[in-house]
């Protein structure tokens, strides 16, 4: 990889180090950060005035599934009507608006209206809904913000959940509004009916009152904990990481508007914050894409890729693992789709080297240059971004250096070089809603935020040259000899190993000899390696094919040979047909498979794995 990088001007990598005499440190960035806005809505202010006729919004739409498209100037002209409806209404700080439907035009427009009006929003993931069978953490939630009003694209999709709300008496005073097809026996107000609402001067009034602690939204998080928490996200917060993500990237005078591609779901802060908001800032074009990573939806986002040549698309690994195949087979697509493309960006988990390389090298074929591969980390405690890859980096699973204004605190963990990674900054959180006894525990004496992940400097003498994820410090755990394993490390070592038939992994062993691995499978993957694309065969059936076994035994004892120690070494493996389960909280809502409760709830898996002698469903690695 000789190839230069696409020019880019990133900003500087200015960082100081406080070494404390205890073992801590402080990290920070030299630059002060710019001044930002008061609140997100002045961004659509801005552009409607400056750009009334860009593209701000575009979802496919109809039986013939073109692209409605909705411009800045129309888009401030239907969120004024929207935000007025809302104050006739009585909405304000007090009276949340909780979308529960997937990411949507109206659903953009409904959220820049209730940040207007000063109502919280407080979008809830769709899955409570559709997914779940007892909707309980649902009903968790509405108990808990008690939202004045309830957003879903279509109310005949939600029925089932809205009845158990209902049954509960949950929807009492909650307004209900649908854009398609009305809940069955609930009555429910059109969402056009809203925005048919003629707006008045009581909109830039509100608009004034609004400041930087003013509540913006109630962004939920379920992490290890099984229900969610209810985090604070100021406008400050929020218009604070928007100027730090601008001051990563320079952005130049002559250089034409960003247009984005975009799944990540608005209900968690990726999507809705750091890829929506950030995009709106740049005065860009989004595209919603209703595609997904996964078997049998990817499809819709290669067809969105052919039609939308994008300047920025970011991915979770499994989504770049089938967008390099198709890119490989198909140089129409890959010319499209590498034409405008600037920075690519992943999150989620480390991207393998090997797709890296992959797209690495398809970008050198159709451009003569390397995209720079760019990432994050943070929560929804920090709005969500703290550190930044800001540069053209050769190597993957970095989290960056922080972004300015942002401190981050290195407690040594006892492990060689490993340090407790917590945060201080404007871009923190200041608690959970309604839950003061959470949000007492969130702060260490000095107010930095106990994020609870871990990480080491790529050259402790260079700390210029960043930071690598060291995963999740309240998941690691001590075999039987008194070794650590490093849960974060592992998994993410042994997905790549075992690559593609991994998509995920749950690491077993605490107070056992060794470790072994729960695999949720790549289903796509394993049956291609089976011969079975058509998917005739049970899942039990491909996932016991020699093919798939051989790929995941060969993978792992590659992996277990050149690893430093027992803790980095897998020795039993047993893949599992049933998906992580949302009302079991294995799964939090960013698709992070919560390792404790999946450990809980799969015992008897667990106790297989161990068993002596082993299951035959139990794959021993050599």
């Amino acid at each position: 990889m000789k190839a230069p990088f696409r020019p880019i001007e990133f900003l500087s990598r200015d960082v100081e180090l406080d070494r404390r005499a205890d073992g801590s440190m402080v990290l920070r960035s030299r630059h002060r950060l710019i001044p930002y806005e008061r609140h997100v809505p002045t961004f659509l202010a801005k552009w409607a005035d400056e750009a009334p006729d860009r593209v701000w919004l575009a979802q496919r739409r109809g039986a013939d599934r073109a692209w409605l498209k909705v411009t800045y100037a129309e888009a401030k002209k239907r969120v004024d009507a929207l935000t007025q409806a809302l104050l006739d209404r009585g909405f304000g700080p007090d009276k949340p608006v909780m979308p529960i439907s997937g990411n949507s035009i109206e659903f953009g427009l409904l959220t820049m209206a209730a940040m207007q009006a000063r109502a919280p929003l407080a979008p809830a993931s769709p899955a409570y809904s559709l997914m779940s069978q007892d909707h309980a953490k649902l009903a968790y939630i509405v108990k808990l913000i008690r939202p004045a009003m309830i957003f879903m694209q279509n109310g005949a999709m939600f029925a089932k959940a809205l009845a158990s709300l209902d049954a509960t008496g949950l929807l009492e005073g909650v307004t209900l509004v649908h854009v398609d097809d009305a809940p069955p026996g609930l009555q429910s107000t059109p969402y056009a009916a809203l925005e048919a609402t003629k707006p008045t001067d009581a909109v830039a009034r509100s608009l004034a009152a609004i400041d930087g602690k003013t509540v913006g939204k109630f962004l939920f998080t379920s992490g290890s904990t099984g229900m969610p928490k209810a985090v604070v996200n100021t406008q400050e917060m929020m218009c604070a990481n928007i100027a730090m993500g601008q001051m990563s990237r320079v952005r130049k005078p002559d250089e034409p508007p960003g247009v984005m591609l975009d799944w990540l779901p608005w209900n968690h802060t990726m999507g809705g914050n750091a890829t929506f908001q950030a995009n709106l800032a740049d005065g860009g074009t989004t595209y919603i894409d209703d595609g997904r990573p996964v078997p049998g939806m990817f499809e819709e986002t290669l067809r969105n890729l052919r039609e939308v040549p994008t300047t920025y698309f970011a991915n979770v690994p499994a989504g770049y693992a089938m967008l390099a195949t198709a890119l490989e087979r198909d140089d129409e697509l890959a010319r499209v789709f590498f034409r405008d493309l600037k920075v690519l960006a992943y999150g989620g988990a480390t991207l393998p080297d090997d797709l890296y390389d992959r797209m690495q090298a398809l970008s050198v074929r159709h451009t003569g240059y390397r995209i720079p591969f760019v990432t994050g980390w943070g929560c929804t405690e920090t709005a969500p971004t703290a550190t930044s890859v800001h540069w053209a980096s050769e190597r993957v699973g970095l989290i960056g250096l922080p972004f300015p204004g942002v401190e981050l605190k290195m407690i040594p963990t006892g492990e060689d070089g490993r340090y407790e990674l917590r945060l201080r900054g404007i871009i923190v959180t200041p608690g959970y809603h309604r839950q003061p006894e959470l949000t007492a525990t969130m702060f260490d004496e000095e107010g930095f935020y106990r994020i609870g992940d871990a990480g080491r400097f790529v050259d402790p003498a260079d700390p210029a040259q960043g930071l690598i994820f060291d995963g999740r410090v309240v998941e690691d755990f001590k075999l039987m000899s008194g070794t650590f394993v490093l849960v974060g490390t592992l998994r993410t070592t042994v997905i790549a190993a075992a690559t593609p038939v991994l998509q995920d992994a749950v690491i077993a062993g605490q107070d056992k000899s060794y470790v072994a691995i729960l695999g949720f499978p790549n289903i796509a993957a394993c049956r291609l390696l089976a011969r079975d694309s058509d998917g005739q065969l049970p899942l039990a059936d491909v996932l016991r094919y020699p093919a798939v076994v051989s790929r995941l035994k060969d993978g792992i004892a590659t992996m277990n040979r050149e690893a430093r120690g027992s803790s980095m070494q897998v020795k039993r493996a047993l893949l599992m047909t049933e998906p992580p389960s949302v009302d079991g909280h294995e799964l939090t809502d960013k698709g992070y498979i919560n390792q404790r409760a999946t450990l809980t709830r799969r015992k008897a898996l667990v106790e297989k794995l161990y068993a002596d002698p082993p299951d035959p469903d139990v794959i021993i690695i050599g």
